[in-house]
């Protein structure tokens, strides 16, 4: 089983996926996907940081085969055509690896997990969105901000996913035709959303 989800920010895609996890005992990756990226490619983990669900084609100034300041010990310190392309093939390789290897099934949130792993048997992709209001307290209360800079964090948090799962799925980000299930956590709350993505994976024959 393998469930995947997309979500806007300051939903609770995030915290949805965890439970879901928990609740199927299964592995969970979100943030974590890109530590394993790095340790299977060698880079620095502040490299898929930077390029983390944004579209933009290079990393640093450009020059490629250069130094990178940001590489860390142990970590290749000359990347020639380094670009957010290389990063996404890496990213998309260790996601397929850990798909094929968790035995429990497993939970991705973002980085375009549902076109990475289309191919795969047992596939439910997920799309979790929330009213506004909602989004900007949770975005306050979890980055101690104000309600003008929550709000600018989420319009601008929204614009570079949609632009990067555009760039590199061709589908339209957020939009119902791009998942299987597509649910709003300020009209059912997060323990039914957890309970509806564990129906629907039983439903659709997900093992």
């Amino acid at each position: 089983m393998i469930i995947t989800i997309g979500r806007e920010l300051g939903s609770g895609g995030r915290e949805i996926g965890r439970r879901v996890a928990e609740k199927l005992g299964c592995g969970f990756y979100d943030k974590e996907l890109l530590l394993e990226a790095a340790k299977k490619s060698g880079l620095a983990p502040e490299c898929f940081e930077k390029a983390d669900e944004r579209a933009e084609r290079s990393i640093g100034t450009g020059l490629f085969g250069m130094r990178f300041p940001f590489l860390g010990d142990g970590a290749s310190s000359i990347v020639p055509g380094f670009t957010n392309d290389t990063i996404f093939q890496i990213q998309s390789d260790t996601l397929r690896s850990i798909a094929e290897t968790e035995k429990k099934g497993v939970v991705f949130v973002g980085r375009c997990a549902d076109y990475v792993l289309r191919d795969m048997e047992g596939l439910l992709n997920v799309f979790v969105s929330a009213d506004e209001e909602d989004r900007v307290k949770r975005v306050m209360s979890y980055f101690s901000c104000s309600e003008s800079a929550a709000r600018d964090k989420i319009h601008k948090v929204d614009r570079q996913r949609a632009s990067y799962y555009e760039y590199y799925t061709s589908k339209d980000w957020g939009m119902a035709q791009s998942y299987h299930l597509c649910l709003n956590s300020s009209r059912f709350g997060v323990e039914r959303c957890v309970g509806m993505i564990l129906s629907a994976a039983d439903g659709c024959g997900a093992e």
